[in-house]
């Protein structure tokens, strides 16, 4: 993976948790990175730390924030994949993602 690079938390803090992880997944497949579970743990911590860490443990992931809201996305047709394998953006969820993506840019989410 790349080095760490995270969003200032003005930016993401009152964004959804599904809109961050779609970022997260866009992210790593607009990278050819395999999006796999724990790439998306890392690229989401990375990118936002205070939304995506142990709450003892700010220094830490914690991957269970993922876990639900990933469930859900698939629900709503927004991704595939499960963490056996690899997650992939439905033209659904790419371009809900191209939104956020553009949001981040004009540094304001929502």
């Amino acid at each position: 993976m790349a080095k760490k690079i995270s969003l200032p938390e003005e930016i993401y803090k009152k964004a959804p948790i599904h809109d961050l992880i779609l970022f997260g997944i866009y992210s790593l497949v607009g990278n050819e990175k395999k999006c796999t579970f724990e790439n998306l743990v890392y690229i989401c911590f990375s990118l936002f730390p205070k939304a995506f860490c142990l709450s003892q443990h700010p220094k830490l992931p914690d991957s269970r924030k993922l876990d639900r809201p990933l469930r859900s996305l698939r629900r709503m047709k927004l991704i595939i994949g499960d963490p056996q394998s690899v997650f992939a953006l439905t033209k659904q969820g790419r371009k809900k993602a191209l939104e956020i993506a553009s949001a981040f840019k004009q540094r304001k989410l929502l």
